[in-house]
């Protein structure tokens, strides 16, 4: 599995799990809903569990990921500004989700 973190989400990531009360924690991607050929995700602070797959990336953050849903293989997770609001995005281009909808 494959997981890319941009910089501007790196920087935010980094700030949440760096706080001593999460710091036995590690960010866990999710897909929240499929259907189709694409799929919606989510992610949270998590403690990996059986079944998990933890990828390294090269913003030195470890990322959960369920290693039996094959959505999750190639997430990128971004950080947006803009003048009306800010936030996380996570799409998947290797699965042709580039958060267009």
């Amino acid at each position: 599995m494959k997981v890319k973190i941009t910089r501007n989400a790196a920087k935010k990531l980094l700030e949440e799990l760096n706080k001593e009360e999460n710091k036995d924690m590690k960010l866990r991607v999710f897909v929240t809903h499929s259907h189709g050929d694409h799929a919606h995700y989510g992610m949270d602070l998590d403690q990996q569990k059986e079944g998990d797959e933890l990828v390294s990336t090269d913003k030195e953050i470890d990322v959960l990921v369920d290693a039996s849903e094959p959505m999750l293989d190639g997430v990128k997770i971004d950080y947006l500004y803009s003048a009306q609001e800010e936030g996380f995005v996570i799409t998947n281009p290797l699965k042709g989700n580039h958060g267009d909808h």
